[in-house]
């Protein structure tokens, strides 16, 4: 499909090309690729499911090719326990006896996605509405509950497949940031609706594959035009477009 990045203009006094994160002001391990076309104008934060890493999810990342895009795929901190396998969980997930926590509390979790969030505002030169964040399950619980948190600023966009909110916001005033909510055919509709208690601006897509990753185009070209929408672009020579495809883990 065509990928259309909306025109902005230069910001003459933020980087082209952003210093990468640091190991020393990340808790927990990551994996970051600049854009293939050198211009660091947005940065894709990937966030896995529970039980995964972030290895997949950087090469998702790699394989979307979002123009001016760098991509940055966080791990999760706690290891799921009773397993070998590398197999993460964004925030306590099971009791003693090895039982899902019926209703689990996300809070370290966006507490690590706050810090993250601070050095690369603060270090990496990308402003607020250049971080993007993509999030699949409890990744993507985690990525609207970090929106939820900081519903003062206006963020470049989230993505959340298959990943509900776990808190009720009560917000006054709701967060301007851009969400996609990428959902399956037996997500009750009480979830959806939660969203829009914290967002103003809610694009809901119902997925083909059913509640896991997309996986068909047609899965993915509603999350790619929703992209062509919020991605920032920085004008290097005229106006062109970009034809990116789609991509599966």
């Amino acid at each position: 499909m065509d990928l259309h990045i909306r025109q902005d203009p230069v910001e003459r006094s933020i980087p082209r090309v952003k210093p990468p994160p640091r190991e020393d002001r990340i808790s927990v391990p990551f994996s970051y690729v600049p854009s293939d076309d050198g211009t660091d104008e947005n940065v894709l934060v990937l966030l896995h499911g529970l039980g995964d890493t972030h290895g997949p999810f950087l090469r998702l990342g790699q394989q979307l090719k979002l123009p001016q895009t760098a991509v940055l795929a966080i791990r999760a901190p706690d290891q799921v326990p009773f397993l070998y396998e590398a197999a993460y969980a964004w925030y306590p997930s099971f009791d003693q006896l090895g039982e899902l926590i019926e209703r689990p509390n996300p809070t370290s979790a966006v507490e690590l996605i706050d810090q993250i969030f601070l050095h690369l505002r603060e270090d990496c030169a990308w402003p607020a509405n250049r971080i993007h964040l993509f999030g699949f399950a409890q990744g993507g619980s985690v990525a609207a509950e970090f929106g939820v948190k900081r519903w003062r600023e206006t963020l470049g966009s989230i993505v959340t497949v298959s990943g509900p909110l776990l808190s009720y916001p009560t917000l006054s005033t709701l967060s301007n940031t851009p969400l996609l909510v990428a959902y399956g055919t037996s997500t009750p509709s009480s979830e959806l609706s939660a969203f829009k208690k914290g967002f103003r601006r809610v694009t809901e897509h119902k997925m083909v594959a059913g509640s896991g990753m997309p996986r068909s185009k047609a899965d993915w070209e509603p999350i790619m035009r929703f992209w062509s929408e919020t991605l920032g672009r920085r004008r290097v020579e005229g106006v062109y477009e970009v034809l990116t495809g789609t991509s599966t883990v």
